[in-house]
């Protein structure tokens, strides 16, 4: 069998983008006023940081306002509340990304709950979460909703699939399922207390490996023709995959880097826009 064809999600991000800045641009346009996504922070964590300077750069380009909150890691939880619902109530800004982890003295739920569900661009209130489950308009999570994305542009139909989530995080491995599920798959949740992984990961169609652990998924056990999502990201540019061995049994899959992150960041920016259409009555 030959290797698999690789899922360009960096170039699927940039039509996606190219498309949003067109939108952004009309939206300006029409209203005078500019999409604006604001982007909360609590701490100086070096990779948070560096991966809300990366939003906002990219939020630039794609013609949508940036507004930068940042916050002291000493932030309670009530505080972080407080600086959300402002946010929220600010008819100025149209989509809300709290950047997580926010730190283990701070309830990430109490403060997920306090963005309001019209600007939850991010997808990560339970109004989403229930939204994305029972197929009802809303915000997708968006690493779940990139994948959707990068399945669609693949022509893989994941209907009558038998597909495995090797995770269960609320923001990507439960709400990837919900979407799969709601396509039609034939669902499987893997995590930490699986029993025999391997075996359940031979049986899959489609694998989404979201577990947060380099190369848990090997190539031995992945379904020869099977598409794999590795929507891992681990230091080293290592992904949950295996990917060199992997890729001598599957018929697609994901790169790390290039695959899934960048259409993280495309839905974020195209749901901003969405949502500041929304806003402003033009959807």
């Amino acid at each position: 069998m030959s290797q698999a064809q690789l899922m360009d999600g960096a170039g699927l991000a940039r039509r996606i983008v190219e498309e949003t800045a067109k939108r952004a641009a009309a939206l300006t346009g029409r209203t005078g006023t500019a999409p604006c996504l604001a982007t909360v922070l609590v701490g100086e964590d070096p990779a948070s940081v560096t991966y809300v300077r990366m939003k906002q750069n990219r939020s630039r380009k794609a013609g949508i306002e940036s507004r930068h909150v940042a916050l002291p890691a000493d932030t309670t939880t009530a505080e972080l509340v407080d600086t959300l619902k402002a946010l929220s109530g600010d008819p100025t800004v149209h989509g809300i990304l709290l950047q997580h982890p926010v730190g283990p003295h701070i309830d990430e739920r109490a403060a997920f709950e306090a963005i309001a569900p019209e600007k939850d661009v991010d997808g990560v209130t339970l109004s989403s979460y229930s939204a994305m489950s029972f197929g009802l308009p809303g915000f997708v999570s968006c690493t779940p909703g990139g994948i959707m994305r990068l399945l669609d542009e693949y022509d893989v139909d994941p209907a009558g699939r038998r597909a495995v989530v090797v995770g269960r995080s609320a923001i990507l491995g439960k709400p990837v399922g919900m979407l799969l599920l709601g396509r039609d798959a034939t669902v499987t949740y893997c995590h930490s207390r699986t029993t025999d992984l391997s075996s359940v990961v031979r049986e899959a169609d489609i694998v989404v490996a979201a577990v947060g652990r380099p190369r848990l998924i090997r190539g031995e056990d992945i379904k020869p023709g099977a598409v794999v999502i590795d929507a891992g990201y681990n230091p080293g540019n290592v992904g949950d995959v295996d990917f060199d061995t992997a890729r001598e049994r599957a018929r697609l899959i994901t790169p790390v880097p290039g695959g899934v992150g960048p259409m993280t960041i495309a839905v974020l920016l195209e749901q901003t826009v969405t949502g500041a259409e929304r806003q402003l009555g033009l959807r």
